[in-house]
């Protein structure tokens, strides 16, 4: 679903009071729930991804944890987070049975996690950050990527109010400040989807399908 208006920001207090305010008003305020495009968008994503399976992977900006749980039987080990404590205790709850998913309040890129990780997933809160802030994001993900690593994000290319860039422009300029290989580049109508990574092999020839 299109996304609030929210001056763009850095992740600071401004960002926090505006995203506890939305789920003090509503355990979904996105409207993810129930929705065909919400749903379809995650398996388009969950599909462009070129492993099976991640040993540990990190998904900022989770929300409610709906991504999570359908990316939760992919990964050995998945780190879940969010600025907003009211999101962290509604996913929480959505992934009871998931064990090995954790779940932390961050505010990315300021703070970020330790480690090494083989996927991170970008959905949805990158046009929220100032370009600067995007460009710190992007070194925080090179710099935590692990080899034959894998990036992907998503983006609402429709216009959002109160941002300094729109979707397209957020993912350009995420894409060109990590300098990555592109394994997937998926234009929707509404949706940007881009799969990066350290690898140049592709799934076919992985398998040693190529002839």
């Amino acid at each position: 679903m299109p996304p609030e208006a929210l001056p763009c920001a850095d992740g600071g207090a401004d960002a926090a009071q505006h995203f506890e305010a939305m789920y003090a008003g509503s355990d979904d305020p996105w409207r993810f729930d129930g929705s065909w495009y919400e749903a379809r968008k995650r398996r388009m994503l969950l599909a462009a991804l070129p492993h099976e399976h991640y040993a540990r992977a990190f998904e900022p900006g989770c929300a409610t944890g709906l991504l999570t749980a359908e990316l939760a039987p992919r990964c050995g080990r998945l780190l879940a987070t969010d600025g907003a404590g009211r999101a962290l205790s509604v996913a929480g709850q959505r992934l009871r049975s998931h064990p090995h998913v954790s779940l932390r309040r961050m505010w990315v890129p300021d703070e970020w996690p330790e480690g090494a990780f083989d996927l991170i997933v970008l959905s949805e809160f990158v046009y929220y950050l100032a370009p600067a802030a995007i460009d710190r994001l992007a070194q925080r993900v090179r710099a935590s990527l692990a080899p034959d690593g894998v990036v992907a994000a998503c983006h609402w290319r429709r216009p959002i109010e109160g941002c300094a860039l729109g979707g397209d422009a957020a993912h350009a300029r995420l894409e060109n400040a990590m300098a990555l290989h592109r394994v997937v580049d998926t234009v929707d109508a509404d949706f940007r989807l881009g799969v990066w990574g350290t690898a140049t092999e592709s799934v076919a020839c992985r398998e040693g399908r190529t002839d």
